[in-house]
């Protein structure tokens, strides 16, 4: 009779020390497109806006949805 089993090893402090690196990366890529799409909305004016289809109002929501996307 055969068995399967899993020997998948934990992560070790040098794993956990990797991942918590990985997270803070893209926590930081996540900020960066964040601030750059504000930023860069923030700067058009009312007419370049309108335009484009998008308010003042908007502009966060789609700051933060560019950050989701980063």
């Amino acid at each position: 009779m055969a068995f399967a089993t899993d020997i998948t090893p934990r992560p070790g402090f040098f794993g956990r020390l990797a991942a918590l690196r990985d997270g803070m990366a893209r926590r930081r890529a996540r900020a960066q497109a964040y601030a750059r799409t504000y930023d860069e909305l923030q700067s058009l004016s009312e007419r370049e806006l309108a335009d484009l289809g998008i308010s003042r109002a908007m502009i966060r929501d789609i700051a933060e949805r560019a950050a989701r996307e980063a």
